[in-house]
């Protein structure tokens, strides 16, 4: 079950529910139990094909991939 963040339209709260693939409805505001919420655009935690370099960037790594 994925995090996701979402902000109240109504009193503008910023909160994180786990949200289940059969809830039809987005939760309601913890604070003001109003139901305009938004779901947020939030980062992700995807790593880049590659190995750190330290600076930055990305290098290809070393072996070749199996397959």
């Amino acid at each position: 079950m994925p995090i996701y963040e979402f902000v109240c339209e109504e009193c503008n709260h910023q909160f994180e529910e786990l949200v289940r693939a059969s809830d039809k409805n987005p939760p309601k505001c913890p604070k003001c139990e109003s139901e305009k919420v938004k779901k947020m655009l939030s980062a992700c935690g995807i790593r880049p094909h590659g190995i750190p370099t330290g600076s930055g960037g990305f290098k290809a790594p070393s072996c070749s991939p199996s397959g």
